[in-house]
Parts: structure tokens; C-alpha cells; sequence
């Protein structure tokens, strides 16, 4: 889904983690909006934007309820993948799952749309100076929602002990 952004001469990026559990689309979604990583974004959005959110839309987003998240819109959904756009066009993020031969991997984008995006002007200095940071932060963003996912993996298989008296 981020292939449209490269005729865009947009910024482009992707990173994956494995995860040694079945993880499901929406398990993973619901993982990464909410991680504590991203409740911090989150928090900013709302007193920053007033673009509040909650864990509830989280999952509703997840579970394909909602088109709307915080500050982003739905652009496109598959089964398998999700990409959101921010209220002002700029940026896109895109989640995806893939089933591996040892559980799931867990894949996280990014689209930076250019201003003028189809002309030659490039996304400029405070761009560039910022990559380092946002590339360190999708790799915290995305550790986030694994270390959540797997919890919630693990959570599913072993829904509760029962203790017994003997």
C-alpha cells in the first residue's frame, strides 16, 4: 500500500519484527495504538490538536468499525493491512501482518508526502534533520506493539488458571 507514495516522490520507509506467536491483523493494530509508546503520541494529539482518542477506538479500528483514529483517516484496508492518513494529508502510516513459518512478522510504514508532492521540491532541511529521530522512534513505535502483541497473544492462548483446593 505505500508503493502509490514512491510515484509521489514521497518519503517512504518500512520496518518488520518478528514475533514467535499468531498474531492476527487486528490483534496487531489494536497492539500498536495501544502501546504505551503510542499513548504518548496520543496524549500530545489531544491537548496539542484536539485529537482525542482511546483505547476503545483503537479497537474499533482494528476490528475494521471505525474509518477514523485520532488524527487519521483510513485510506485503505485489506485483510492483512492498514493505511492511514493524517487530517492534513502529509504523512501515512501502514501496518501489515504476515504469517511466518515460526509465528508472525509485524510490519511498520511511512509515507511523507513532499509539499507540491509530483513536483521537484524536496521535503527540506527540518525533514532530514528529523529522520534520524523518527527513524529511532518507528523502531520504538514498532518494539511497542510487538512486546504488547505477544502479550495479548499469550493472553488468548491461556485465558486464566483455575486453582484448585486438593
Amino acid at each position: 500500500m505505500l508503493r502509490q507514495y514512491v510515484a509521489k516522490r514521497a518519503y517512504t520507509d518500512c520496518f518488520a519484527t518478528d514475533v514467535a506467536a499468531s498474531v492476527s491483523f487486528a490483534a496487531f493494530v489494536e497492539a500498536f495504538y495501544t502501546s504505551a509508546a503510542f499513548k504518548c503520541e496520543r496524549f500530545v494529539l489531544t491537548w496539542a490538536l484536539s485529537k482525542p482518542s482511546s483505547d476503545d477506538d483503537a479497537r474499533r479500528l482494528a476490528r475494521g468499525e471505525s474509518e477514523r483514529f485520532a488524527a487519521w483517516t483510513v485510506e485503505a484496508r485489506a485483510h492483512d493491512q492498514l493505511l492511514v492518513c493524517d487530517y492534513l494529508g502529509h504523512t501515512s502510516s501502514w501496518l501489515m501482518v504476515e504469517p511466518i513459518a515460526d509465528g508472525t512478522r509485524l510490519y511498520f510504514g511511512s509515507a511523507v508526502v513532499p509539499v507540491g508532492a509530483g513536483s521537484s521540491r524536496a521535503l527540506g532541511f527540518a525533514f532530514n534533520a528529523m529522520l534520524p529521530f523518527h527513524k529511532l522512534y518507528a523502531r520504538v513505535l514498532l518494539g511497542a506493539a510487538r512486546g504488547r502483541a505477544l502479550k495479548l497473544a499469550r493472553a488468548q492462548e491461556s485465558p486464566g488458571t483455575c486453582n484448585s483446593a486438593e
